[in-house]
């Protein structure tokens, strides 16, 4: 059955919808009366503070927008100042190793002229040295052979020498030598 044509069958369409639910007055008002007294309990301490709280989340979301700007433009003015600092700090690193170039092949070239007037030095000394020993070794040389022709001597003669004769056959054997 329709709506149409129920509310045409029925005189009243109120009362006959109210039967029909089983509503009732004192029923009604009871009902409105608990609906307000919800209505109003959840206006008073849930929705007003549930809406309170959307609001002041809605303010931190735009203090943290606004915050989020100002960093960003700090830190866009700080990398500025990051690049720009770069800059000069590699201009001047540039600077110092030119500098610190320089300054080491003056050092180099000193250095090399300090080690070789030392190495000349030194190899004058090996000279000297050398010419040292090899006098001292030809002293020695000489003493030796002379010893040695002398205790030779002693001995194919089978006499004992004297000194004098010692020291004419060094001198010979001596001469021998450097001739």
């Amino acid at each position: 059955m329709s709506i149409i044509t129920f509310l045409a069958a029925s005189q009243n369409p109120i009362t006959e919808v109210t039967q029909e639910f089983g509503v009732t007055g004192q029923l009604l008002f009871s009902q409105l009366l608990a609906f307000g007294v919800v209505a109003f309990a959840l206006t008073k301490f849930a929705y007003k503070p549930l809406l309170q709280a959307l609001e002041d989340r809605r303010k931190k979301i735009e203090e943290s927008l606004d915050n989020a700007e100002k960093i960003k433009t700090e830190l866009a003015a700080a990398e500025a100042a990051r690049k720009e600092i770069m800059e000069k700090a590699s201009n001047q690193a540039n600077k110092l190793i030119e500098e610190a170039r320089a300054a080491a092949s003056r050092v180099k070239d000193q250095e090399t002229q300090k080690a070789i007037t030392q190495a000349e030095q030194i190899i004058a000394k090996a000279r000297e040295a050398a010419q040292a020993d090899h006098e001292r070794m030809l002293t020695e040389l000489k003493q030796e052979v002379g010893r040695l022709v002398v205790q030779t001597t002693a001995q194919v003669a089978g006499k004992v020498l004297t000194e004098e004769d010692q020291n004419r056959l060094v001198t010979e054997a001596n001469n021998q030598i450097a001739a």
